[in-house]
């Protein structure tokens, strides 16, 4: 059984919800709260342990909810500070910690902070925000620029100043150097916790403190991927000051006050790994983080996974990973690692390798059922990073389509209304309710491999030895002292010799002793 010892975060799976996308109570074709709360059973009969609901604050969704123009409010499209408290209250009921997303980088331009910011150099929250001068030319400050396309500065001509967005310009970055900043982010994440969350995960950790003196960022070396100006830089001065930790610790040493609350980090970058265990270092830090390692991946390789999980020392001074194969920003998995002939077997192979690692994992609604990515169309977009960088972009509105409830339903038994983004036209046979009957389904098959780590201490927070990562099989044993065991992916479409002493737990496609079938693997309990 599951160490009760441990903290309840540490090997934990967390259920990602993108609220627009999962459930429309009201048919006006928009996620909301009470219809996640209405589907919360489905949520814990999956047997993970929380939920990480994408934001619902108050936004003008210049980028979905990530552009926030009130921290304490949710906006009228979900609902209702009465509707996320009864979320809150099923969710626990259920058994379910409920995580929230915390935005601290940038606010919207339309929250009162910047809009008091931007009346003048004199302004009460003058400060709260990055405002530079033009150069002598006119021009902006320094070389950054923005995630999004473009330069990272954005002139206002009220303050006749330029000020920074590392993402949209509707996005201006906040001053947490300001003491004043980080006082009032702090009180935000109070009245969060005030409202019985259980955790947060921080978005763009990163990106929340900038190089004061505004010196350019050197250029990138040649080659690799580019299809942004932002790809053309090495990001050292537009974001992860040294100061960052810093005001991390101010951060866990609120949420420590409240209990066993769970502080997870989002981190991106040419540095993520370093940052990562820097922001997650001893005990008064960040519980956990994770990184793109697998999110942007294009193919799923032994060397790459054993490569993310040795990064990881097995020291408790290091931090706690986490690790996500899909979320809101990143193309499904299963359209980016593997051609349809394989997807089903696939699918159960990617899912078990997920249950089988050490730290905590993140399924991304819909992963469960197999979802596949949607093609939108260029005139259905909605998602501003794909607008500007169309076609090279990394499609995030493909990965946001409504999860698929009823297959026989207009638009899937996600809403009665015009869904915000279509359903995937080949869904309808993944969609819950089918799944839920069969029970050799992906979805069965998620509910079984959950049950498993979260009944087996080694799985869950054990330690992890790689035995074999090599073009074909990838071999590692999970250990809690007690009961060793191995666990065999063969992430490919060859059969591969393969030998394991003990009781087979789990397999998936074929696994038969001395030959392990193409995108097959097991978990074996040694016996020895």
């Amino acid at each position: 059984m599951a160490d009760a010892t441990q903290p309840w975060w540490r090997g934990a799976a967390i259920y990602q919800i993108y609220p627009r996308s999962f459930a429309d109570s009201n048919g006006d074709g928009v996620g909301d709260l009470p219809g996640i709360t209405e589907r919360l059973d489905y949520v814990a009969g999956l047997g993970v342990d929380a939920v990480w609901l994408s934001p619902f604050f108050k936004s003008p969704m210049r980028d979905f909810g990530y552009d926030v123009a009130d921290y304490c409010d949710v906006d009228a499209i979900f609902g209702t500070i009465a509707d996320f408290r009864a979320l809150v209250d099923r969710a626990h009921a259920l058994g379910l910690r409920l995580l929230i997303d915390q935005v601290y980088s940038h606010s919207s331009d339309q929250h009162p902070w910047f809009k008091d910011s931007r009346l003048s150099r004199d302004a009460e929250r003058a400060d709260w925000y990055v405002w530079a001068d033009a150069k002598e030319d006119g021009s902006p400050p320094n070389n950054w620029q923005s995630v999004f396309g473009g330069p990272a500065w954005t002139w206002d001509a009220r303050r006749g100043q330029y000020y920074l967005h590392n993402f949209l310009p509707e996005q201006p970055d906040l001053n947490l150097h300001n003491p004043q900043v980080q006082d009032a982010i702090l009180s935000v994440a109070r009245f969060w916790f005030d409202q019985g969350v259980d955790g947060f995960r921080l978005d763009a950790i990163n990106f929340t403190m900038h190089d004061p003196q505004l010196r350019d960022n050197p250029p990138a070396p040649s080659g690799g991927k580019r299809t942004r100006p932002f790809d053309f830089q090495q990001h050292i001065y537009n974001q992860s000051h040294p100061a960052i930790p810093s005001f991390i610790e101010r951060l866990r040493a609120l949420a420590d006050s409240y209990g066993d609350r769970f502080l997870l980090a989002e981190v991106g970058g040419a540095n993520a790994l370093t940052e990562m265990q820097e922001y997650t270092a001893g005990s008064g830090r960040l519980h956990s983080a994770y990184s793109f390692d697998f999110l942007y991946a294009d193919e799923l390789t032994p060397e790459l996974v054993a490569q993310a999980s040795q990064s990881w020392p097995q020291d408790d001074e290091v931090g706690w990973p986490s690790w996500a194969f899909e979320n809101h920003d990143a193309p499904r998995a299963l359209s980016r690692w593997v051609g349809p002939e394989h997807r089903e077997r696939f699918a159960r192979l990617k899912m078990l390798l997920l249950a089988c690692l050490r730290g905590s994992i993140i399924i991304y609604q819909g992963e469960e059922l197999g979802l596949t990515q949607v093609d939108v169309p260029f005139d259905q977009l909605r998602d501003p990073e794909a607008i500007r960088n169309w076609p090279l972009t990394l499609a995030r509105d493909g990965a946001r389509t409504p999860v698929p409830w009823d297959s026989q339903a207009a638009n899937l038994g996600f809403t009665q209304g015009k869904p915000w983004l279509p359903v995937g036209p080949d869904h309808a046979p993944l969609s819950v309710d089918l799944q839920a009957r069969d029970g050799t389904s992906l979805l069965s098959f998620t509910r079984q491999v959950i049950a498993m780590r979260n009944s087996l201490s080694a799985l869950r927070t054990g330690a992890l030895r790689i035995k074999r990562a090599d073009n074909i099989l990838l071999s590692f044993e999970r250990s809690d002292g007690r009961t060793t065991y191995d666990c065999c992916f063969n992430i490919s479409d060859q059969a591969v010799e393969w030998s394991a002493d003990g009781k087979v737990l789990i397999a998936t496609g074929s696994a038969e002793r001395g030959l392990l079938g193409p995108f097959s693997a097991a978990v074996v309990e040694r016996t020895s």
